[in-house]
């Protein structure tokens, strides 16, 4: 079994997401994560929970939180209708992990929508043989729950199972499932 990350990994979608969420934030709330911040603390992270996050912090009001969310997604869509496009190299590799008899799934941080559409456009979608999204689990990364689930769904040892990530969130929710990390 492989489990594969989906911002970062199987799509380069991170600064999508990154400006996205800070053209909506500066629309609604005028303000902006710094780059510095994004990395060190708010990537690989489901949006409510950034948005929380920034609240605590005192940087938006949490009456915002619905319209900041909702813009966010509506320009997530448009830059991924934009950007996003077949991608050879990740339709190949899947192939040939499934010609080795690897079962192929993705779990990401993303919402189910904007996933389901970046897997779709770069041609992997129908190659995936599970796909599970922050909309699926009750605790997101970096809580390793979505990447036990799909090795639960399974029934394999997590010595037998690979997890692609890239994120610090992502990564400690792989390390701490307790399978292997790449």
């Amino acid at each position: 079994l492989i489990i594969f990350d989906l911002d970062g990994v199987l799509v380069d979608a991170c600064e999508w997401h990154r400006v996205a969420l800070n053209q909506a934030l500066k629309e609604i709330c005028d303000y902006e994560i710094s780059l510095e911040d994004h990395y060190t603390t708010f990537n690989g992270i489901p949006t409510k929970v950034k948005l929380s996050k920034l609240s605590e912090m005192g940087h938006i009001n949490p009456s915002q939180h619905e319209l900041v969310y909702n813009r966010k997604q509506k320009l997530s869509i448009e830059i991924i209708e934009k950007n996003a496009t077949l991608d050879e190299t990740k339709i190949n590799m899947i192939k040939e992990l499934k010609n080795r008899g690897f079962i192929v799934a993705c779990y990401t941080n993303s919402i189910r929508k904007t996933a389901y559409l970046m897997l779709s456009k770069i041609g992997v979608i129908d190659l995936l043989d599970y796909i599970l999204t922050n909309q699926d689990v009750s605790n997101p990364k970096p809580d390793p729950e979505g990447y036990n689930y799909i090795v639960n769904k399974y029934g394999f040892n997590k010595n037998e199972v690979l997890i692609v990530e890239d994120s610090p969130k992502g990564t400690q929710a792989a390390v701490q499932s307790g399978c292997n990390v790449w």
